[in-house]
């Protein structure tokens, strides 16, 4: 089978926001406690952070980390994260029915991602509580000092102000399952109103209002409507959550989730311009895709947890363990996410350690990396800069939700500084090799510099503390540049990275 791209240097989607390759932290299951905290364990810091899991968390240069929830955040109090640990209390936590004894909060979390090398984007809790709790939040996070919030914090040892600059005003407010839920009208009208006084604190924060948390949702996309109607002067961003499953088994239907999330995307910008035009205003709200990943894996043995009434600490809850088949669908959702560049401007993969996550750990032992940790690094890596359109003629297949879903599916970044070009191509077949060719309009120095694959006999591999490398990628050979065009051989259900320098 053949597949053509075409491309040319002019032909530009977006400048991509590097905050597209941001992740999440929810106080939920392992991901703070044992995941990125665990004072102890061999590798741990004077703070109690682990440092193999920081290595792994630098080396993905994700910029932003949600925090603290997620469903957690909807019934959290931010007040009991803060002060002399031996103080706090230990609290139960309704979304995932655990207990959480406090012992990391946003002062701490806020000294994890100075050492990560990233920066926090802070939820403020709009289920439970409201905009009071949301001004107190940001004045004692953000004001310098002489104030009550601010010298609280200064008390508790944290002399200079974090500055935190994102903000989400709650959390899946559409969703029954949420702890406060609302209708569209009644969290509109609370957005707006928390979102004023917040700004009325700092012009200069970005606010995140709730879209939906699925595009499955009933109230999908009246939602977006009514409440960017209520929002849309005093927000910069639309949050939306996606997540994908293969329950059925079925590997092609599985990787044209994909196009799912595409008309999602298109959907929703949509709305966007509706309420813009509806406004009259010069105002551009973006997108921001704050939760997504493969999540299905861990469903059943999680029931035990969710469905009981032994409020563990810190269990062992939505710990996915994912194979190379998800490697392809997180290649693509990538992908996806670059090609609408335009619209999507933040998007955090959930989560990011432990809790359904490309990093997983054991409690007194190893770190390792997950298989979907490699699609993530290298999108993070190259995938910054230009999104450039790419017009693809090649074979298609009919999956449940759509009838032509292409078997190649791929993006293309010119870099920042605009001398390297990265293609991120995913062959979806089954069991026949593309023959790829790409010309390169407008790039008559193209060079390959390398060819970055992923490939796996076994489609349900899996990396393990004792396997740590049964799926990982590997340079391979015979890509070139002749006559113009990008040419190659994609293997059946392949991940490509191709760079070129220009």
């Amino acid at each position: 089978m053949k597949a053509n791209v075409t491309i040319h240097r002019d032909f530009t989607i977006s400048q991509i926001d590097d905050r597209v390759y941001s992740s999440f932290l929810e106080h939920l299951g392992r991901a703070i406690y044992t995941g990125i905290y665990e004072p102890g364990h061999a590798t741990a810091d004077a703070d109690g952070f682990r440092g193999d899991v920081l290595d792994l968390v630098r080396a993905l240069n994700t910029p932003y980390v949600r925090y603290p929830g997620g469903n957690f955040v909807s019934a959290y109090n931010w007040e009991d994260g803060v002060g002399p640990r031996e103080s706090r209390p230990t609290r139960l936590d309704l979304a995932w029915r655990t207990r959480d004894n406090n012992h990391i909060g946003v002062n701490e979390f806020v000294d994890w991602c100075k050492k990560a090398g990233t920066k926090p984007m802070l939820a403020v809790n709009l289920g439970s509580r409201g905009l009071d709790a949301a001004r107190n939040f940001i004045e004692y996070c953000n004001h310098p000092g002489g104030s009550y919030w601010s010298d609280l914090r200064r008390q508790h040892g944290w002399k200079e102000p974090h500055n935190v600059k994102l903000w989400c005003i709650g959390n899946e407010m559409d969703g029954p399952w949420q702890v406060g839920h609302k209708s569209a009208d009644e969290y509109g009208k609370l957005a707006n109103e928390t979102a004023k006084a917040m700004r009325l604190f700092d012009k200069s924060v970005e606010l995140v209002v709730c879209g939906s948390s699925s595009s499955n949702m009933p109230t999908f996309p009246d939602w977006e409507a009514t409440v960017l109607d209520h929002t849309y002067d005093v927000v910069d961003h639309l949050s939306l959550h996606m997540y994908f499953a293969n329950k059925e088994h079925n590997t092609l239907n599985y990787l044209a989730q994909a196009e799912t999330l595409d008309r999602y995307i298109q959907s929703v910008s949509g709305v966007i311009d509706y309420i813009k035009a509806k406004k009259r205003s010069k105002k551009n709200v973006t997108i921001s895709f704050d939760e997504w990943n493969v999540w299905y894996h861990s469903n059943e043995q999680d029931k035990k947890i969710l469905e009981g009434d032994d409020w563990p600490d810190a269990p062992h809850l939505l710990e996915d363990i994912y194979n190379f088949e998800d490697v392809l669908q997180v290649g693509s959702v990538l992908n996806t996410f670059i090609r609408r560049a335009d619209r999507v401007k933040i998007a955090c993969i959930a989560q990011l350690v432990n809790v359904i996550a490309p990093i997983m750990t054991e409690e007194g032992g190893p770190a390792w990396k997950q298989t979907i940790y490699y699609p993530f690094l290298f999108a993070s890596l190259y995938g910054r800069g230009t999104s450039l359109l790419a017009v693809v003629d090649g074979p298609t297949y009919k999956a449940d939700v759509a009838s032509d879903v292409p078997y190649l599916d791929l993006s293309v970044v010119r870099s920042t500084g605009g001398d390297a070009l990265t293609f991120f191509v995913v062959n979806r077949h089954l069991t026949e090799s593309l023959d790829f060719a790409s010309a390169l309009n407008g790039f008559p120095a193209a060079r390959v510099v390398e060819h970055i694959q992923m490939t796996h006999p076994d489609l349900k591999a899996v990396n393990s503390a004792a396997n740590p490398d049964n799926v990982v990628p590997k340079t391979v050979g015979g890509t070139l540049v002749d006559d113009g065009a990008l040419r190659c051989k994609l293997p059946p259900l392949s991940y490509n990275v191709i760079r070129l320098s220009v």
